[in-house]
């Protein structure tokens, strides 16, 4: 006799009822659903965990900033009023090293040529006594053209010297810095007539170590000021950058990021696809220089005071920890990973003195390792390209 349930040999299959059909089948949905949810999510975190393992860097400076956050006691709303006022100030300088790093450059270590520029167009506008729109307008007038010019002549240096373009580079920007200062110093009110002697030293000659740039106070920041959540920021100055990060997305996508990576990738063979490796390197750093004399004219009006004589220095040094924190390498940067960087990178630099005086009681401690951070971040990821590059031959 068959047991409770089983079908006798040869016998019709028992009816099922439509409730536990119904039942049944939505068990099977569940499970299945289920399943496909977990492999949903086991896939998502793959990919986060794979792209944290590739990228290391932003995954450190976010334990570091909780952490800097946590010890220095600061309130939310402050530490984001503070970072995204530096994020307009200092994405552009940023996203000004990206295209020679899409190139095979590395990093423009002679971005501080394109900030000189910027702060020769200001100086001589000053010196002449202009104001107001006239005043801008010729400090735009000077700078961008001779931001490109330098660009090219740059460009034109480094295309000698393949293969060693980063330290060649520091040595551009030093050389650059120590004439620029001596043209400051020697030149107004010795060998140049100034229209405006309260920019010039009690001797006569020479130029003061801080200029104060009335008709440039915040023509950006004082647009569009609003305040949410506590929070004020700068639509203008937002705007401003986004159209920056645009340009340079645009860039990057087009004929010319088309050419600038396959010169990366060999220039041998993309000289035998019809590209012409030496204009496309040339072309990277005349946008680079002349996109670091953007920006720092956008960091200039934010202070509204420029320090003359080392306004400029560091201005690499920063973009560039700022631009490697969010996970570019020097081989490879995209507009994200540079306000991703920007915005790590700078909230470590807000939270860093008070965390180091709440800990150690003094505030110089959190100076002193920012700093200490800024050159870590550049030696680890040279090291961190090295080690890839070793791997992969």
């Amino acid at each position: 006799m068959p047991f409770f349930g089983d079908r006798p040999a040869g016998g019709p299959p028992p009816a099922v009822s439509v409730s536990e059909r119904g039942a049944s089948e939505g068990n099977g949905g569940a499970h299945g659903g289920g399943n496909a949810g977990a492999r949903a999510g086991g896939s998502a975190a793959g990919r986060a965990g794979a792209w944290l393992a590739a990228h290391p860097m932003p995954l450190l400076f976010l334990v570091l900033c909780a952490v800097g956050i946590r010890l220095a006691g600061l309130s939310l709303p402050f530490v984001a009023e503070e970072v995204l006022t530096r994020l307009c100030r200092d994405t552009v300088l940023a996203l000004a090293l990206i295209l020679p790093i899409t190139a095979g450059m590395g990093l423009n270590f002679a971005l501080p040529v394109g900030a000189m520029a910027a702060q020769g167009g200001l100086l001589i506008a000053t010196c002449a006594g202009l104001s107001g729109g006239a005043a801008v307008g010729t400090a735009l007038a000077v700078a961008l053209p001779l931001s490109a010019l330098l660009g090219a002549l740059i460009g034109m240096v480094l295309n000698r010297v393949k293969g060693r373009e980063m330290i060649v580079s520091i040595v551009i920007g030093l050389l650059g810095s120590n004439l620029y200062q001596l043209l400051c110093l020697g030149v107004p009110g010795r060998l140049l007539a100034v229209a405006n002697p309260s920019v010039l030293l009690s001797k006569g000659s020479g130029l003061r170590n801080s200029v104060d740039l009335e008709f440039f106070r915040h023509i950006l920041r004082d647009v569009g000021h609003v305040t949410v959540g506590g929070v004020s920021f700068s639509l203008g100055s937002l705007v401003v950058v986004f159209l920056f990060a645009a340009a340079v997305h645009w860039l990057l996508r087009s004929r010319f990021g088309l050419h600038a990576r396959a010169v990366a990738d060999d220039r041998d063979r993309a000289a035998l696809c019809g590209i012409v490796p030496d204009r496309v390197r040339l072309q990277a750093m005349v946008l680079s220089t002349v996109l670091g004399a953007c920006g720092q004219l956008i960091y200039i009006q934010d202070l509204s005071i420029l320090n003359v004589y080392t306004g400029h220095l560091l201005s690499d040094i920063f973009a560039a920890a700022a631009l490697l924190a969010g996970g570019a390498t020097l081989r490879s940067a995209t507009v994200g990973q540079a306000v991703l960087g920007v915005l790590l990178f700078h909230t470590l630099f807000v939270v860093s003195p008070m965390a180091g005086q709440n800990t150690l009681s003094n505030a110089a401690i959190g100076e002193y390792c920012r700093s200490f951070i800024a050159y870590g971040v550049i030696a680890l990821a040279i090291l961190l390209n090295r080690r890839k590059e070793g791997m992969s031959a």
